[in-house]
C-alpha cells in the first residue's frame, strides 16, 4: 500500500530525460559530488547548494557527513516547496469538483492496480490527471522498485527528509514555489499530449510496478555514484521546467545570500547546464567550491 504523501512530484520527471541525455556533449564541469560551498569575498556568509535526487531519503543523506555538518552550520534552508497543511498536492486535488474518465486511459486490471496503489490513502484518484497520475507512479517507482525504500519510512522525500532535520536543529525554512505552482507545471509540461500516448506510458509505468521490472532505475545508480557531467556550457533543454524556474527562483535566493548562512536544497538538474544556479551564482560574483562528501 501507499504511504507515501502526493507532494513534490516534478523533478522525479525530468531526470529520466537528464540520464538519457548524460553523454551528448563535452562537459564543463566534471566532478564526484553534489554539494557545493557558496561564498563571496563581500561577506562573512557561507552557504551551500546541495543537489539532490527526491526519490532518495535518510540513509542516503545521513551517509554524507560533510553534507550534514554543511547543514548544521547554516542557518535557513531553502527548499523547492514546504509541505503546507491545507496546501498540499491532495488537498489542491481533492478539492477539484472535476473527475477523470480512466476507462479512456487506462483497462480494467490497470484501474484496480491503481485504485488498490490509493487505498491506504486520502487522496482522490478520480480528480487526478493523467499528467499528474504518471508523476505519482513515476515517483513511487523510483521509491518502492529502483530504491527499494523501506515500507515503514516516515519521509516522502530526501528533500523533506533534509527539511526534517533542519527543523529539528531549528532553522528556519524557506520555499522556493507552492504546490499549486508545481501541480501546473506538471500539466503545463506535457500539455497538448495526445491520448494514446498518456495510455501508452501509464500503461508502461503500471506494467513495471507489477513486475518489479528495473529498466528505468539506472539514474538512481548514476546519481548514486556521483561521475557527474554538469554540462555547465549547454543550454538548458526545457524552459518551463528548468530555465523559467531557475530564474524565479534566483530572485529569492539572491536576497537571501546576502543576510544568510543558506543550505540550498534543489533537484541536481537545477546546478546544472547553462541555466543552472551553480552558474547563475557564480555570476553574482560568488565562489562556487565542490565540496567532497564521501
Amino acid at each position: 500500500m501507499v504511504k507515501t504523501i502526493f507532494t513534490v512530484l516534478l523533478i522525479p520527471l525530468f531526470c529520466i530525460s537528464l540520464f538519457a541525455n548524460k553523454s551528448v556533449t563535452r562537459d564543463s564541469l566534471n566532478t564526484n559530488t553534489v554539494l557545493f560551498k557558496v561564498t563571496h569575498s563581500d561577506s562573512k556568509h557561507v552557504s551551500y547548494l546541495f543537489g539532490t535526487h527526491h526519490a532518495l531519503g535518510k540513509p542516503f543523506f545521513d551517509a554524507l557527513k560533510p553534507a550534514n555538518e554543511a547543514l548544521l552550520s547554516c542557518d535557513l534552508l531553502i527548499k523547492e516547496n514546504l509541505n503546507i497543511p491545507g496546501h498540499l498536492a491532495k488537498d489542491i486535488i481533492n478539492q477539484r469538483t472535476t473527475t477523470t474518465k480512466w476507462e479512456k486511459y487506462l483497462d480494467k486490471e490497470e484501474q484496480q492496480f491503481v485504485l488498490n496503489l490509493f487505498a491506504s490513502g486520502s487522496l482522490e484518484f478520480d480528480k487526478m490527471t493523467p499528467a499528474e497520475l504518471y508523476a505519482f507512479l513515476s515517483r513511487h517507482y523510483k521509491e518502492e522498485v529502483c530504491v527499494e525504500k523501506d515500507p515503514e519510512a516516515t519521509y516522502f522525500s530526501l528533500d523533506d527528509y533534509i527539511g526534517a532535520v533542519a527543523e529539528k536543529n531549528h532553522l528556519e525554512l524557506f520555499g522556493l514555489e507552492t504546490s499549486e505552482e508545481q501541480i501546473y507545471l506538471i500539466n503545463e509540461d506535457v500539455k497538448g499530449m495526445p491520448r494514446k500516448v498518456h495510455e501508452r506510458r501509464l500503461s508502461a509505468m503500471i506494467a513495471r510496478l507489477e513486475s518489479g521490472s528495473k529498466d528505468l532505475c539506472a539514474e538512481i545508480d548514476w546519481y548514486r555514484s556521483m561521475q557527474f557531467d554538469f554540462k555547465l556550457d549547454q543550454p538548458c533543454a526545457n524552459q518551463l521546467v528548468l530555465s523559467d524556474r531557475n530564474d524565479k527562483w534566483m530572485e529569492q535566493i539572491e536576497e537571501r545570500l546576502k543576510t544568510n548562512n543558506c543550505f540550498i536544497v534543489v533537484g541536481l538538474s537545477h546546478l546544472m547546464f547553462e541555466c543552472g544556479l551553480l552558474n547563475q551564482i557564480k555570476k553574482l560574483g560568488y565562489h562556487i567550491e565542490a565540496v567532497p562528501v564521501k
